[in-house]
């Protein structure tokens, strides 16, 4: 095969990789009402497993009892993250006409100042625009997404329990297989725990400030903690304006936004890397496209999966030749390519 035959086929098979991967996107996009519990369910079954594993084959507990205490443990753990959301949200539509009115009191004051100063940014309609915003749409949307979840959590536990019921505790995973599961189970192990001490940590201080929705900042800290880089920032600036309309003074509201991202900024760059060793393998700038891709196709959900779903997409394409490029890159590192010397020496060679 000469130099210009290889050349020509490796821009077919580049070709033909992104026309798979534009229609495999397009398939998970539609198909995201199932995709997304299915994959959840994929994680939370990676997380309660070594329950099982462990009762079976360490205490010798028959598998009725070790199948009994992770389906607790799902329910649990669905059951807690609903009512924190359902108490959240709760508290949020309690204290929304008090926020309001502060809202409308601190925006007063600053259109009042730029009145003073003769800065005429038409403050009037500005104002009524405020005053018309359509609280009650936003709070049924609120509550909209709150039955979503309720659905979501539903499936995510039926696709849980199946998963478990069909898994052989002495199977030995290897290969492929073995590696991502080993990856994937310590990712998320470390980020649960992880995200659990920042909410808790985080919420506690909010608490102590005397914030009213300390508990639902909390609650996002440990969520959006799951995306990486971009829902810590998030998540520090969050309390902003609730600290601006409650706290009095500039020192606490600043130590109330300071104290919690610094809490944030050393569970994520400090103690999780040590945690998670190697970690994923991933290079900041593929974890934020990652962001952006799966943010596109399912949305929040996509977001806190973006960095397991990209590992696992560099695990497959590391194992092929052909993908192996691809891999390297998400990595962050230049794949060290041949093909330039091997279509020099098949020229020589047709050549000679």
């Amino acid at each position: 095969m000469g130099g210009r035959q290889i050349e020509q086929s490796k821009l077919t098979t580049f070709s033909l990789l992104v026309i798979a991967a534009t229609c495999l996107a397009v398939a998970l996009y539609w198909t995201r009402p199932v995709m997304v519990p299915f994959m959840l369910a994929l994680f939370l079954t990676h997380l309660v497993a070594p329950l099982v594993d462990g009762l079976q084959i360490g205490l010798k507990a028959p598998r009725w009892a070790a199948l009994l205490a992770a389906f607790l443990v799902i329910a649990s753990l669905l059951s807690l993250l609903t009512l924190l959301l359902i108490t959240s949200v709760g508290g949020l539509m309690e204290n929304v006409d008090t926020f309001k009115n502060k809202a409308l009191e601190l925006i007063d004051q600053i259109l009042g100042l730029l009145t003073r100063w003769n800065i005429d940014l038409g403050q009037e309609d500005f104002m009524a625009r405020i005053q018309g915003l359509p609280i009650l749409p936003l709070l049924q949307n609120t509550v909209g997404g709150v039955m979503n979840f309720l659905t979501t959590s539903v499936l995510v536990a039926l696709f849980a329990v199946f998963m478990i019921l069909g898994r052989q505790p002495k199977e030995v995973r290897s290969g492929l297989w073995g590696e991502m599961d080993r990856k994937i189970r310590r990712y998320l192990a470390t980020k649960v725990i992880t995200s659990a001490v920042t909410g808790i940590l985080v919420g506690g201080i909010l608490g102590l400030f005397g914030l009213d929705l300390a508990m639902v900042f909390g609650f996002m800290a440990f969520l959006l903690n799951f995306i990486p880089s971009v829902g810590s920032i998030i998540a520090t600036l969050l309390p902003i304006p609730i600290a601006m309309l409650q706290l009095d003074h500039n020192l606490a509201i600043a130590a109330a936004i300071v104290i919690p991202g610094a809490i944030q900024f050393t569970i994520g760059n400090v103690i999780e890397p040590k945690l998670m060793g190697d970690g994923l393998d991933l290079h900041p700038l593929s974890i934020l496209l990652a962001l952006i891709f799966w943010g596109m196709i399912w949305g929040p959900v996509g977001m806190l999966m973006a960095a397991p779903m990209t590992a696992i997409m560099r695990i497959i394409l590391a194992r092929f030749e052909t993908t192996g490029p691809a891999a390297e890159l998400l990595a962050g590192r230049l794949p060290v390519s041949s093909s330039n010397d091997e279509i020099a020496a098949q020229d020589h060679a047709e050549a000679s």
